[in-house]
C-alpha cells in the first residue's frame, strides 16, 4: 500500500506546485517587462517634450536641436537603445545611432503607426528569455493638437532576460525545496497513516497462525484506524474466549465421558461372559467401544496441546531422534520394516522436547502403520540455516496431490486406509504442539511412492507472544 499511496501524494503535491509555480513564472517575466516599458514610455515623453518646439523648418544648427540630438547619443551610447524622432514621412529630425532606420515592417513599423494616430502604441509582445527579441515604444509629438513626428525607441532585452532567467532559477529551487519537503511530508504522513495498518496485519498474521493473544496498540494513527485497532482487539478478545469455551468444552466433555465409557466397556466385558465365544457381534462392539476411547483421549489430548505453552530449550536434536526411533523399533522389527536414523552428527534447535518427541512419535508411529514388511522407514536430522528439519521418509502408498491438501486436519483420514486403526487426530495434535514453539509440519510425496513427512523446529529463539 506505501508504494502506491507514496507516490499518488507526491504526484499531487507536485501537481499543485507546478500549478502554482508556472502562473508565478509568467507574471514574472510579465512584470520585468511591464517595467522596462514603463521606463521606455517615460523616456518617450521626455523626448516628445523636447521635440515638440522644433519644427521641420528649424535649421540644424539650431541650439534646441543640437540639444535633441545631443541627447539621443547620449542616451544611445550610455544605454546601448536605438532611439530617433520621425517626421509622418519617415525622415528623421534627429536619432541615434545615426545608421539607424525605421524598419518598413515589424513591431517598429506597427508602433510608428499606431502612434501617428495620436495614441502611444500599444504594449509590445511578451518576450521570453530564449527569444532574441526587442521592445518597441512609440509616442507621438503633438503640436497645436496634431501630430507632427513621433518618437521611437527600440529597446534590446538583453538585461531585461537575464533578470526573468535569475527569476525563474530562484522560483525552480524554490520549487525544488518546496517538492523536496513535500516529499519528506509525504513519507512521514503515509507511514504515520500505515504503522497502525502494518501493525494490524502483523497481529492478523499471527492470529491467523495461531497467536491468539497478539494484540494492536491503538495508540498511533489516524483517529478511524485507532478505533479500527481497537475494536480488532475487541474481536481478538471475543474470539479467544470463544476459542477457550471450546477447548474447556472439548476438554471436559471428553473427560466426563470417559467413565461412562469405561463402566460401558465393563459392562459389555461381563456381557459376554454370558454369550457363547467368539461371538462376532460383542467383538465388534468391543473394538468399536475402544476405537471410541482412544477418540476421547486424543480429543483430551488436543485441547490440553492447544491450551499449553511451550517450553522450549536449546536442544540437540540428533540424540532426541535416536531415542524416538529407539523407541519405536521393537514395533518396526515386529512388522519387517526397516527404521533407521542418518543425517547430521549434531544439530541445535529451539524446541520444547516433550512436544518434538511426541511429534516425531506420532509421524513415525503413521509411517510404521502404513509401511509393507520389507520397506524401509528413514529419519533423517538435517541443520539448515534458519531451521533444523527432521524428516521421516516411508514406502508405504503414499498420498494424493487431494489427499496432501487434507493430510493434518482433524478427524480426516484417507478412504483408502479406513481399516487401519486410528482417530486421524495424531497429526493435528503434532501440528498444535510444533506451532506453538514456532515449528512446523508439512508433507510431500515420496517418489516412487510413500510419504515425506518434515518437522521443522527454528535454530533461533522465536519471538512468540
Amino acid at each position: 500500500m506505501r508504494t502506491r499511496l507514496l507516490p499518488l501524494l507526491i504526484t499531487l503535491m507536485a501537481a499543485v506546485l507546478l500549478t502554482l509555480g508556472f502562473p508565478l513564472a509568467v507574471s514574472v517575466a510579465a512584470a520585468e517587462q511591464q517595467r522596462l516599458v514603463i521606463d521606455r514610455i517615460d523616456d518617450t515623453a521626455r523626448f516628445a517634450a523636447l521635440a515638440q518646439s522644433i519644427t521641420d523648418t528649424v535649421p540644424a544648427t539650431d541650439e534646441r536641436r543640437l540639444t535633441l540630438a545631443t541627447d539621443l547619443e547620449v542616451y544611445a551610447s550610455v544605454y546601448g537603445i536605438r532611439a530617433g524622432i520621425f517626421y509622418r514621412n519617415d525622415l528623421a529630425l534627429a536619432k541615434a545611432p545615426d545608421g539607424w532606420l525605421l524598419p518598413a515592417e515589424g513591431e517598429g513599423r506597427t508602433a510608428f503607426s499606431e502612434a501617428l494616430l495620436g495614441r502611444r502604441s500599444h504594449d509590445p509582445p511578451q518576450v521570453w528569455p530564449w527569444q532574441d527579441g526587442r521592445v518597441v515604444v512609440a509616442s507621438p509629438v503633438v503640436r497645436d493638437g496634431d501630430v507632427v513626428a513621433v518618437v521611437v525607441i527600440d529597446s534590446p532585452t538583453d538585461g531585461m532576460r537575464s533578470r526573468i532567467l535569475r527569476t525563474w532559477l530562484l522560483i525552480a529551487v524554490g520549487e525544488a525545496l518546496a517538492m523536496l519537503v513535500a516529499v519528506g511530508a509525504a513519507v512521514r504522513l503515509t507511514g504515520w497513516v500505515l504503522l497502525p495498518v502494518r501493525v494490524l496485519d502483523a497481529a492478523t498474521h499471527d492470529i491467523a497462525v495461531g497467536r491468539m493473544r497478539s494484540r494492536v496498540a491503538a495508540s498511533g494513527g489516524p483517529p478511524e484506524l485507532r478505533r479500527l485497532a481497537r475494536s480488532f482487539n475487541e474481536m481478538a478478545d471475543n474470539v479467544e474466549d470463544v476459542l477457550e469455551q471450546q477447548r474447556a468444552f472439548v476438554a471436559d466433555a471428553s473427560h466426563q465421558l470417559r467413565n461412562p465409557l469405561a463402566a460401558l466397556l465393563l459392562r459389555i466385558e461381563l456381557l459376554a461372559l454370558e454369550l457363547p465365544e467368539g461371538n462376532e457381534e460383542i467383538a465388534a462392539v468391543r473394538t468399536e467401544g475402544k476405537r471410541l476411547a482412544r477418540v476421547l483421549d486424543d480429543l483430551l489430548d488436543l485441547a490440553l496441546a492447544e491450551h499449553t505453552e511451550a517450553d522450549l530449550q536449546l536442544t540437540d536434536i540428533v540424540p532426541l531422534t535416536a531415542e524416538r526411533v529407539a523407541s519405536w523399533r521393537p514395533m518396526a522389527d515386529e512388522k519387517g520394516v526397516h527404521l533407521f536414523q542418518d543425517g547430521a552428527p549434531a544439530a541445535t534447535a529451539w524446541a520444547d522436547p516433550t512436544a518434538l518427541s511426541s511429534a516425531l512419535d506420532a509421524v513415525i508411529d503413521n509411517a510404521l502403520k502404513f509401511t509393507p514388511a520389507g520397506q524401509d522407514v528413514r529419519v533423517t536430522v538435517v541443520p539448515g540455516a534458519t531451521a533444523t528439519t527432521v524428516v521421516v521418509a516411508d514406502r508405504g502408498p503414499g498420498l494424493t496431490e487431494q489427499e496432501l491438501e487434507r493430510v493434518g486436519d482433524r478427524f480426516w483420514r484417507s478412504t483408502r486406509h479406513q481399516n487401519v486403526s486410528g482417530s486421524g487426530l495424531g497429526l493435528s495434535i503434532s501440528r498444535v504442539l510444533l506451532a506453538a514453539g514456532g515449528g512446523s509440519i508439512t508433507y510431500e510425496r515420496h517418489e516412487p511412492h510413500g510419504l515425506r513427512v518434515t518437522v521443522s523446529v527454528p535454530r533461533e529463539l522465536p519471538q512468540i507472544p
